[in-house]
């Protein structure tokens, strides 16, 4: 896929050929019209995540936003665990004050089960489809060649996989132990980076040696807000390629729901 770093486009497609794309994350909510091959048609707007964040109010913020347009298909990425439709696990959203508070249990429990594809689709009338932030993200910078691994630096990590262009399954890295009991979320998330930058690129170029290992990765993927932060000279060594993407990444990808070709097995 094209990859594109634009503030802005002017569209001139149909308006049937327009796809709202929505990035949820940990801090903020990205919305954002792109065209059928993912090329951004507008300024990426952004909105705080609201916390605490049950279900409910997830669903009321996403569904005004999407009435406001008319666009009849949109992408959403969710950053949590996410199959079939359904959260498995929220993620930072199971947190009441955001990323730097504990999990309460019973937010949680609202959450895991809960039909929020279905939900958005039933509210909004529209061609609603959902997957995994991380898988979006994917979908907006793999080349479709080979063992790629992506991995999102943003306020924790995510982590997708892609095999000759088609999407496979992976575990939801962030809330998994890296090390010192210290979560991957805690490690490579904002706070260390905003704690000590060094620290946190060579803990950033160990998660990478580390996943390219255990997939036999030939590309590595880095997306996210912090993704620019890394300088892909550093690993011209490896026995792997370092793609640096930008933030836009899951904007674009969101066509790639819509797209006859796609292959994806976390939707």
């Amino acid at each position: 896929m094209t990859k594109y770093d634009l503030s802005m486009v002017t569209s001139t497609l149909p308006l049937v050929d327009e796809i709202l794309a929505i990035d949820i994350g940990a801090t903020n909510i990205k919305f954002c019209r792109v065209d059928a091959q993912g090329e951004m048609l507008e300024s990426v707007r952004r909105r705080p995540t609201p916390y605490p964040c049950p279900p409910e109010r997830l669903v009321e913020v996403l569904s005004e936003r999407i009435l406001q347009g008319e666009a009849t298909k949109i992408g959403v990425g969710f950053p949590g665990e996410f199959e079939s439709g359904h959260v498995v696990r929220p993620g930072n959203l199971s947190r009441p004050g955001g990323f730097a508070t504990e999990v309460d249990p019973d937010l949680e429990a609202q959450w895991r089960g809960f039909a929020l594809e279905d939900v958005l689709r039933e509210r909004t009338n529209r061609d609603v489809r959902v997957v995994n932030d991380a898988t979006l993200a994917a979908l907006g910078c793999i080349e479709g060649e080979g063992v790629e691994v992506v991995l999102t630096l943003g306020t924790g990590l995510g982590l997708a996989l892609s095999v000759d262009g088609e999407m496979r399954k992976v575990r939801d890295v962030g809330a998994e132990i890296f090390r010192d009991h210290l979560s991957y979320d805690q490690v490579l998330g904002e706070r260390a980076r905003a704690t000590d930058e060094q620290e946190w690129f060579h803990s950033v170029d160990e998660v990478i040696q580390k996943f390219a290992q255990e997939f036999g990765a030939r590309t590595i993927h880095l997306a996210g807000g912090n993704a620019r932060r890394v300088d892909p000279l550093k690993f011209s060594s490896s026995s792997y390629r370092i793609v640096i993407n930008g933030n836009q990444a899951p904007l674009r990808g969101a066509a790639s729901l819509f797209s006859s070709a796609a292959k994806s097995t976390a939707h």
